[in-house]
């Protein structure tokens, strides 16, 4: 895919909307990089920032030494590893983090297919230096599959406990829309389920206020905090990525979600910076998502 600098699809949005030169600027990356501000005392310490490698998935296609480099000189101190090791052992890829002053934090990995799996999955999370491991993705519209993921999910989060990780969870919407019978959702399966004593909560906050829309909230961003407070697990990390009035996704400051309440509401350990779908190049999503999230004040 090639990036350009044209107009994005967010100020064509906001241009056919009529939202004027006034909302076009507030829509910008320059001021997306200056919250609104408050009158809070807390920001979100530095070195808690981290990316989502995902974000960058093209860049990294295309040369993942210089993408890793460039995260760094934004001044991001960790990463969340996606999409493997680009050729690179677990050993190697510290290494060369190391070199850069980045921290693989946390890493995205499925469900393994069996112990011997796992025990690899946790050999090469404690090899990079990791604190978590989450699972990123699940999705099935069978009460039975769930409990079955939420029983072997306990399983592992017992094994890494056992090294020393944290393990835990990545919700998307369809954990708060899909009926499993009985108005149940996966996400009750999953809040009832999974041992808060070892399985912790990655909550996406964009993807919890597309659940909260999902489900007719009258305020999704006040769904998404509620989902935080009640579950029985532990919120220990944030995904943070806007959401434009359309519902795609938006590079932080740019959208709707008032990440201030968020923030107020529930604090973390690691603030991660996303967005599958860059406004502009990945690279300005990251610095944008940095900016924003070293001003913003709560």
């Amino acid at each position: 895919m090639c990036y350009g600098y044209g107009p994005s699809r967010r100020s064509l949005l906001a241009a056919g909307l009529g939202l004027g030169a006034a909302a076009l600027a507030a829509a910008s990356p320059a001021a997306a990089a200056t919250p609104p501000h408050h009158g809070g005392r807390e920001r979100v310490p530095p070195g808690q920032i981290s990316m989502q490698l995902w974000t960058v998935r093209d860049d990294l296609a295309k040369n993942y030494d210089t993408t890793l480099a460039y995260l760094a000189e934004i001044g991001y101190p960790k990463v969340e590893l996606a999409l493997g090791y680009f050729g690179r052992t677990a050993k190697q890829l510290r290494e060369f983090l190391d070199g850069l002053g980045l921290q693989a934090s946390s890493s995205h990995d499925g469900i393994s297919a069996d112990d011997a799996a796992l025990a690899t999955k946790i050999e090469n999370a404690l090899t990079l230096g990791q604190t978590y491991m989450v699972v990123p993705y699940l999705a099935s519209t069978s009460l039975d599959e769930w409990k079955g993921w939420a029983e072997r999910m306990n399983v592992e989060a017992q094994a890494a406990r056992a090294a020393g990780l944290r393990y835990g969870y990545h919700n998307h919407a369809h954990e708060f829309t899909t009926d499993l019978g009985g108005g149940v959702t996966p996400w009750d399966v999953l809040t009832r389920e999974l041992d808060p004593r070892l399985v912790h909560l990655e909550i996406d906050i964009y993807w919890a206020v597309t659940g909260g829309v999902g489900r007719g909230a009258k305020d999704p961003v006040k769904f998404a905090i509620d989902v935080i407070r009640r579950a029985p697990q532990r919120v220990l990390q944030y995904h943070v990525k806007d959401r434009h009035l359309d519902g795609d996704m938006a590079d932080l400051g740019t959208g709707t979600i008032d990440f201030r309440r968020v923030f107020e509401a529930h604090r973390v350990r690691e603030y991660i910076v996303e967005n599958d779908t860059p406004d502009v190049t990945p690279r300005q999503t990251s610095e944008v998502g940095y900016r924003y999230l070293r001003k913003l004040r709560f």
